[in-house]
């Protein structure tokens, strides 16, 4: 019989790629994850992980055992959804990892909201990056993300995730106010083609959303300055240090001091927002009302 807690630390071995990052994300030891993989192979009878070098990789079997392993783990996710409504009294903990934006624009009107509708049911909030929430979901370490689409993301048809859509916001050109754009009443990004730009890491998923965007109109964005903070990104662009594309949302209320902003045009820089849970989870008592106030909170919100 194949124990199902192993069955998440494969999971875990086959996200992070390596034995180490596993036992991190699931506050394991290195050897206790080994001993823990090398039982789930001794049960299945199959070799399920490779390793070559620092990482490990699976097996044809490893990929066969992952594919029962999800549908495995998202019935279990299930059931104690299923147990928990009949338990009845919605009322516990749920942690949600969000983006800082995401968190003053949808999470905490979200808050707001729950504390009218469920009150017994009580938020924690992480604050992660966009591309830190899912892996925080899938490890255990987070109930709900809310998170970003960006390159290399879990697919829409990942099945170890359930969805919600809550909303998309176009990205602004910010200009340092001598550009000879200012005057433009909306900018194309070809024509920044030969400018500097100031935009956040590589692996920040708004990175991807502008070099995508770019890439699209034509041409690599010249990165000189690198920030995650999009109030550095528009005081270095108040200072004349480059251009660069900013979430709508992020520039509500922010000081532009020196700085013009316009509407991109043609096909514009978008960011796609979403909630994720572990797949069977979305119809847990504490997680689904938590999903329908994140959704409300997104109507309204304002991205035009």
């Amino acid at each position: 019989m194949i124990d199902p807690r192993r069955l998440r630390i494969l999971r875990a071995a086959a996200d992070h790629r390596t034995v180490t990052a596993a036992a991190a994300a699931l506050y394991l030891t290195p050897s206790a994850v080994s001993q823990q993989l090398a039982a789930l192979e001794q049960e299945t009878g199959h070799t399920l992980l490779t390793r070559s070098g620092k990482g490990v990789r699976l097996t044809a079997a490893g990929e066969i055992l992952l594919e029962h392993a999800n549908a495995v783990l998202a019935q279990l996710e299930r059931a104690e959804a299923e147990l928990a409504a009949y338990a009845g009294g919605a009322a516990g903990d749920v942690t949600v990892a969000a983006f800082a934006t995401g968190i003053a624009e949808v999470l905490a009107p979200a808050v707001a909201l729950l504390r009218g509708t469920h009150p017994t049911i009580r938020v924690r909030v992480r604050d992660a990056e966009g591309d830190e929430s899912l892996p925080m979901v899938l490890d255990g370490e987070a109930d709900v993300a809310l998170a970003v689409e960006y390159r290399g993301a879990p697919r829409e048809d990942d099945r170890r995730l359930a969805r919600v859509a809550l909303y998309a916001e176009p990205f602004d050109a910010v200009l340092p106010a001598g550009h000879p754009l200012t005057h433009a009443p909306e900018v194309r990004l070809s024509a920044l083609s030969e400018d500097d730009w100031i935009g956040p890491y590589p692996g920040n998923p708004c990175h991807d959303v502008v070099f995508l965007a770019c890439e699209l109109a034509g041409f690599e964005p010249r990165l000189i300055h690198s920030s995650d903070d999009f109030r550095a990104v528009v005081a270095l662009a108040g200072a004349g240090a480059g251009v660069a594309l900013v979430p709508r949302s992020a520039l509500r209320g922010m000081e532009q001091k020196n700085t013009v902003v316009r509407p991109v045009a043609g096909p514009a820089a978008t960011r796609r927002v979403f909630a994720a849970v572990r797949s069977g989870a979305e119809h847990h008592p504490l997680i689904s009302p938590v999903l329908d106030a994140l959704a409300r909170a997104a109507r309204g919100l304002p991205t035009g």
